[in-house]
């Protein structure tokens, strides 16, 4: 079994193979001068994303979509305007018909929000999980996290 990352662990960028950096964004402040705890979802949400639908590395199967159904953050530290993060994601896990990840947001050399996440591969005309096929595995095997084995 895959043990998860210990959230009181110092992640570090060099585990995560899949990397793009980004702006933090005037917007994304909340009233306290910080960026709001809620945009960081969508920092996860770009590192996914930006890979799962990445045409020039790969294509997933006509009808089959992805869907997130678990996502934990882990708030490390405070994040402000203006600056540039750092985002990482490694994949952890393969279920029968799920996809798991940890993700962190890096500023400035340190670890300002960690996260896993879980997404599921589904039938877009049922809507049901749809089993992983060996090909979708393999074009993943390249962002496995460092230092964790992947569990299937």
């Amino acid at each position: 079994m895959n043990a998860p990352a210990r959230l009181d662990s110092a992640p570090r960028i060099e585990d995560f193979p899949y990397r793009l950096t980004d702006n933090v964004r005037f917007a994304d402040l909340d009233p306290n001068g910080h960026v709001n705890n809620a945009v960081y979802a969508t920092y996860f949400e770009t590192g996914r994303v930006t890979l799962m639908k990445d045409q020039s590395y790969w294509r997933l199967p006509q009808g089959l979509a992805w869907i997130m159904v678990r996502l934990d953050i882990h708030f490390r530290a405070e994040l402000h305007w203006p600056g540039t993060i750092e985002m990482g994601l490694g994949v952890t896990k393969f279920g029968r018909t799920s996809v798991s990840f940890d993700q962190v947001v890096f500023s400035d050399g340190r670890c300002v929000a960690s996260a896993q996440a879980v997404t599921v591969l589904i039938d877009q005309a049922t809507r049901r999980p749809t089993p992983l096929t060996a090909d979708i595995i393999a074009k993943f095997r390249p962002w496995l996290r460092r230092g964790v084995a992947p569990s299937s």
